[in-house]
């Protein structure tokens, strides 16, 4: 149908590489493990909507501008990786409840918690702003459509959903999984607090990689 082909194998090869660490699981890895699997399902949503984003683009030709323009590459690199960093950063800042007020009881008050919608906007931007995921799309989602495909546009944006929903369903396995984890371990609030820094600290490693990748 309009073109598709090999379904079953884009599907497994879809979820394969949504194993592949990167920004988007450690941000949903450390908002369930600090706030819990809602969290870490309302970052999952905003990568989500950034994956749609991305797919709409390349779908509409406009992802190939990244691919070809160096400059247009170049531009969305930076921000994004500017974003990522500014993330990082502000994982590392992050301080426990009554820090500033001298409390002895700091080990016992939680680092502070961000709403949904700021975790589900961290979580969009975190994506959309990736101009890999872009060129991943355009290289990787044209491999199972037909030359001759009467549609390829709709086409696209077919697998594109899939891929996107079956990335959601790992997604919100990961944010359950790594909620029901740090539950079981009884992560203490001092420790989730450093969990919090530690990811910052691998956010901060990733936009400077992102900053330094080259366009292929």
């Amino acid at each position: 149908m309009f073109g598709i082909h090999d379904l079953t194998l884009f599907i497994i090869s879809g979820l394969l590489l949504n194993l592949m660490p990167g920004p988007d699981n450690l941000l949903i890895m450390t908002r369930s493990a600090t706030q819990g699997w809602r969290a870490g399902s309302a970052a999952a949503l905003g990568i989500g909507a950034g994956t749609m984003v991305h797919v709409l683009a390349a779908a509409l030709g406009l992802s190939a501008l990244l691919s070809t323009s160096a400059a247009a590459f170049t531009v969305v690199k930076w921000v994004g990786a500017a974003y990522i960093v500014y993330m990082g950063i502000g994982m590392l800042r992050a301080k426990l409840r009554g820090e500033d007020d001298g409390a002895a009881d700091l080990a016992a008050r939680a680092a502070q918690p961000l709403a949904w919608r700021k975790i589900f906007f961290q979580g969009f931007l975190t994506n959309v702003l990736n101009p890999k995921v872009a060129l991943f799309f355009l290289a990787f989602v044209p491999q199972f459509i037909a030359a001759d495909s009467s549609n390829k546009p709709l086409a696209f944006i077919i697998l594109g959903a899939i891929f996107n929903f079956n990335g959601m369903l790992y997604c919100h396995g990961l944010a359950l999984f790594t909620a029901f984890a740090s539950a079981r371990l009884k992560i203490k609030p001092l420790l989730s607090l450093w969990l919090n820094r530690t990811m910052g600290g691998l956010f901060l490693a990733l936009g400077v990689r992102l900053a330094l990748s080259e366009q292929r």
